[in-house]
């Protein structure tokens, strides 16, 4: 009696509790494109859907799970419905053991991977291609769109295998790109926590990762979106842009890889840029083999954004250069580019230039970097244009820096005057009309020309470990360095490359001895 007993308490219970608000019903569905049948409820492993029909038609809802067997191929495009919510969001990933499933729209879609106008979604562990016979306008790998929506919360795309994807090649509204965000509507709509995390692109024509978000107006229309999270990826031969967060506060770009970009378009292109952001931290980035002049720098701290941080990375072997600071005059909707601050990276053998200063950048801090220009290349160290007519820098402060020619090199501090048709400068001697250059506790070696005044400058051997080398420790300085205690104090609560706290004065360079 009491066994029957304690059986019927536990099913009251369950009972109550089945209905108790906020007890979360959820389903994991399961799709195995060999062994399943659309016919089947999906429910179970041997109840598994075939193709991706039946998941595009399905609103999923709270907790749910949506698992593509390992190994698995589906041609087509995936279209999800329904969100999540923030303590029980939605899945898809693999099941099993084997290669990441492969979802092929073959150009037949804008998009292999669609997710419009949902919350609380995270996305794991697919390989998503969208090649067509020839290239096509808003061809994307990954679509995320917020339409009307206002806020979209809580999107995270983690471990994607994202290639050959031949979008647009031209800048335009219409250019393709692997992983790609987006707004538009008559109603404002942003993001709040979008993460790109560890992702591999490889061939995706234009872009790699970035945004459009047209709300960026500043006097008119200002609605950027937040929490935007973009990490650890490795982005391999991209046709112009790699990474470019758009319409951001506080966006967070960090530990990305880029080996080749604007490997095929030929307009300009960067590595890992933002624009109408504010606040964005850039940093221990490694960009490499940019291709070309028009821009074809690793970094651009480009226009109407404020408060732009590029600390710790790596930047080598682009041929455009390393930094582009750049603005036009700014507006009512447009507030230049204005606060930047380069600290703490090393350039190893970027080409062309290393600063280029296109229009009226305000208040740049440019300190603590090491610059390595290797043997019989002739660069530009820093480069000063103005974009559009009298619209000229105001404000390049340049701290504790290495710049360092080898042998047979030379750096240029120069002044932009006709641009050439493939990119490239024609210049003369000098600063142009920019206002309030100050350089101070700088070092420079080698063949260093039309260098302004530096108060407490060094022109001696910096004495780094081993300059030349292809390993980032060999730009280290040895102990008997100038460059020891000689830089000039700005920020003492900071560390530097390599995590060593700034105790007293500065070293030199972007590496504490």
């Amino acid at each position: 009696m009491r066994r029957k007993f304690t059986s019927y308490f536990v099913l009251l219970f369950c009972f109550f509790l089945s209905y108790t608000p906020g007890y979360t019903y959820s389903s994991t569905y399961y799709i195995d494109g060999e062994r399943g049948n659309d016919s089947n409820s999906g429910l179970s492993l041997k109840e598994a859907w075939q193709t991706l029909e039946n998941a595009n038609s399905t609103i999923f809802s709270n907790g749910d799970s949506i698992l593509f067997r390992a190994g698995t191929s589906y041609i087509g495009q995936l279209v999800v419905h329904g969100s999540g919510s923030r303590s029980h969001p939605i899945v898809v990933d693999k099941y099993g053991e084997g290669n990441k499933p492969l979802i092929k729209a073959e150009g037949k879609f804008s998009e292999a991977l669609l997710l419009k106008n949902v919350q609380f979604w995270e996305v794991n562990n697919l390989e998503l291609t969208n090649y067509g016979p020839y290239q096509e306008t808003s061809r994307w790998g990954v679509r995320v769109l917020a339409e009307e929506f206002g806020e979209m919360k809580h999107i995270r795309l983690r471990n994607l295998y994202v290639h050959d994807v031949n979008g647009w090649l031209k800048k335009s509204y219409e250019e393709g790109c692997g992983i790609y965000w987006e707004t538009s509507g008559e109603m404002p709509s942003w993001f709040n926590g979008l993460y790109i995390e560890n992702c591999h692109l490889v061939r995706t024509d234009r872009n790699g990762i970035c945004g459009r978000h047209p709300f960026v107006k500043r006097a008119e229309n200002w609605y950027p979106s937040f929490n935007v999270v973009i990490r650890g990826n490795l982005l391999v031969d991209i046709g112009g842009d790699a990474i470019k967060p758009w319409g951001c506060e506080g966006a967070l770009v960090e530990y990305n890889i880029v080996r080749g970009a604007r490997t095929r378009c030929d307009d300009y292109a960067a590595g890992i840029w933002p624009w109408s952001c504010d606040n964005t931290l850039i940093q221990f980035n490694e960009v490499s083999g940019v291709k070309g002049y028009k821009d074809g720098q690793a970094f651009d701290s480009d226009y109407n954004c404020t408060n732009t941080i590029f600390q710790y990375n790596y930047s080598h072997d682009n041929e455009g250069g390393f930094m582009l600071i750049c603005t036009p005059k700014p507006d009512s909707n447009n507030v230049g580019c204005v606060g930047t601050i380069i600290r703490y990276n090393l350039s190893v053998n970027d080409q062309t230039r290393i600063f280029d200063i296109g229009g009226g950048a305000q208040n740049t801090q440019i300190y603590n970097n090491t610059i390595y220009v290797g043997k019989g290349l002739d660069v530009k160290l820093v480069s000063y244009g103005s974009w559009g007519e009298n619209n000229w820098s105001d404000g390049m402060y340049f701290y504790n820096n290495i710049f360092y020619a080898d042998q047979g090199a030379a750096l240029r501090v120069v002044e932009r005057k006709k641009r050439n048709p493939d990119g490239r400068f024609e210049v003369i001697p000098g600063t142009g009309k920019s206002s309030n250059n100050l350089f101070k506790a700088n070092v420079y070696f080698g063949e260093i020309l039309h260098v302004p005044d530096d108060l407490d400058g060094l022109f001696e051997d910096p004495r780094l470990i081993k300059p030349g080398s292809n390993d980032i420790m060999d730009y280290r300085l040895q102990p008997s360095s100038p460059c020891i205690d000689a830089g000039h104090s700005i920020v003492k609560s900071i560390n530097d490359y390599f995590g060593k706290p700034i105790v007293n004065l500065p070293d030199v360079g972007w590496a504490e001895f």
